[in-house]
């Protein structure tokens, strides 16, 4: 049991129970150079004056920069219900629901949010989520690599830099030959993907939109993979899908993406959520587990984990995956969020960052030295070029109060000039026109 001492008789009894003489004979097993010596561990504070030290220590943070940054995760608008609803006792459960009949309210949400997944994404069956956005994509690749038997995998390099990184390093003792196709104005290569689909390929990646926010109709790449046997893998962001076509629709055979913007706050970087959604066909092949709905012996519906492929469920040899655990408490937020808006309502939000997107982009095309990409259509998020380095202009920037957007250069070195922005329905118009006024002053 730890025990912390604030005197010398407090200390002295302690080493007597311990039957030790001095508090170094009590850390002699660990290494000198090891040991952080004395802590200057401040005296105890009342609960209000830890509570306004506290708060003072929270303004250090960046919290009141009004933000245009994306590149994957996004600052929208989550309901109060969503979190009233995630705080109700009914959803303080167990870490899984493994004893069915003590554990309805979970199964049911799941299930529900599998089947939120499937209506949004297009597809067949969802599993129960997964860690994010990046770890869902390597499973779909994980997936492809299984059915397929083959070891080849073309990635679209309009994926995510972050995503990509993840795929090489969690593939960095396995015999993937990855295979990367570079986008023109934005847009999958279609000539390069030809090239390079064989007989050996498990299965091309896709991004829609894509890491510099460019949308795309990626029908005919499915098309071309399902020819030479390969499986078509898409990461989409959510609230895109109220507006664009879904990866059903394209004719994918796994899709993924980062669910943050279901009702998820950034948070500092987590805990996040990734969905995952496939065909029937290779429902078996899916990590993780898969809430189904059965009756029980009187006749009344119930819910029950109906496959679960992972290592604590079934032989350790047989499991799909290692690192497929379901983010039930985000799933459930993002099941709400999307319960809320309803079809009409995604389609209302998804309008709307779109509007102010191109609103923004007509701001900022205004500014002398200022260049927006318009290769290719966009959702809510483009690529701007500037007359100075783009980190510098983000640091200046936030003097101003802006997280103006992600500085590209920091994944391509050869775009160190050009900014990502990102506009949601959170941003209004005097916002958007203050941060272009605000950016043509730094520049």
């Amino acid at each position: 049991m730890a025990y912390v001492s604030n005197t010398d008789e407090e200390r002295r009894q302690m080493l007597d129970a311990l039957g030790m003489e001095s508090v170094d004979e009590l850390f002699e097993d660990i290494p000198e150079d090891l040991r952080c010596g004395e802590t200057d561990v401040p005296e105890g504070r009342s609960e209000d004056a830890v509570h306004r030290h506290l708060h003072w220590l929270s303004e250090k943070n960046a919290a009141h920069l009004t933000l245009f940054l994306g590149g994957g995760f996004y600052d929208h608008y989550t309901p109060a219900a969503v979190d009233a609803l995630l705080r109700r006792g009914e959803f303080c459960t167990p870490y899984t629901p493994y004893q069915a009949e003590v554990s309805q309210g979970t199964l049911q949400a799941i299930y529900e949010y599998q089947t939120a997944i499937c209506r949004l994404t297009g597809m067949e069956v969802s599993n129960a989520s997964l860690y994010d956005g990046g770890t869902a994509l390597y499973e779909a690749m994980m997936m492809a690599l299984r059915i397929t038997g083959r070891n080849k995998i073309i990635m679209d390099s309009g994926v995510s830099p972050i995503y990509r990184n993840m795929l090489q390093c969690y593939t960095s003792n396995l015999k993937v030959d990855f295979v990367e196709v570079p986008v023109r104005h934005g847009q999958t290569r279609r000539d390069l993907v030809a090239e390079s689909l064989d007989d050996e390929t498990a299965a091309i990646i896709l991004q829609n939109p894509n890491f510099f926010g460019v949308i795309d109709n990626h029908s005919d790449v499915a098309r071309m993979a399902h020819e030479v046997g390969a499986l078509a893998v898409m990461s989409c962001y959510p609230v895109s899908l109220g507006l664009l076509k879904t990866p059903g629709g394209m004719d994918m055979d796994i899709a993924t993406g980062e669910g943050q913007s279901l009702g998820l706050p950034l948070s500092f970087g987590g805990p996040y959520l990734g969905f995952m959604a496939t065909r029937r066909e290779f429902i078996r092949k899916m990590p993780g587990r898969i809430a189904g709905a059965t009756v029980d012996r009187e006749g009344n519906r119930r819910y029950v984990l109906t496959l679960q492929t992972r290592e604590q469920h079934i032989r350790r040899e047989s499991a799909t995956s290692n690192i497929c655990t379901n983010e039930a408490l985000c799933a459930l937020g993002a099941l709400i969020y999307l319960s809320l808006l309803g079809r009409e309502g995604l389609k209302q939000v998804a309008g709307l960052c779109a509007d102010k997107a191109e609103y923004a982009r007509q701001r900022l095309e205004a500014i002398p030295g200022v260049e927006v990409m318009r290769g290719a259509p966009t959702f809510n998020e483009f690529c701007v070029g500037l007359p100075i380095d783009a980190g510098e202009a983000v640091g200046r920037m936030i003097e101003q109060g802006f997280a103006a957007g992600f500085p590209l250069g920091r994944y391509y070195p050869e775009m160190s000039r050009y900014l990502l922005v990102a506009v949601t329905e959170k941003r209004t118009k005097a916002e958007i026109g203050r941060f272009a006024d605000a950016l043509e002053g730094v520049l």
